[in-house]
């Protein structure tokens, strides 16, 4: 159980340090949080809860992962090297193409119910 219990503690310092470092982390979680608020104001159903909850997580995750590679890429190479920005814009370029596909899969579940709402 002792074990179990650092891993966690490990991953939520790792989770506290994307918070209080990363801007776009901090852009991100303030989607998430409006998103959370008009899903309520929409009430979704479960399954729409769901993948808009995946939606949050994979780009939080991302945003995590991405910021894992630019920290790994400055110890090992503190020099400006071609190879090493190809991996952080890889990195940041998967971050965004997952925040672009949220927009669209939030527009396509909370557009509808919103609108109704808005033309009431």
């Amino acid at each position: 159980m002792g074990k179990m219990l650092r891993s966690f503690s490990v991953a939520m310092s790792g989770i506290g340090y994307g918070i209080r470092t990363q801007r776009h982390m901090k852009i991100h979680l303030a989607a998430a949080a409006v998103v959370i608020g008009l899903g309520v104001i929409a009430a979704l159903n479960p399954l729409e809860w769901s993948v808009i909850g995946l939606t949050i997580g994979l780009v939080i995750s991302l945003e995590l992962v991405n910021t894992a590679v630019e920290k790994a890429v400055d110890l090992a190479s503190p020099d400006i090297h071609p190879l090493a920005k190809l991996a952080k814009d890889t990195a940041a370029g998967a971050v965004l193409v997952a925040a672009a596909i949220s927009v669209v899969i939030g527009l396509l579940i909370l557009g509808p119910p919103l609108w109704h709402l808005w033309i009431r």
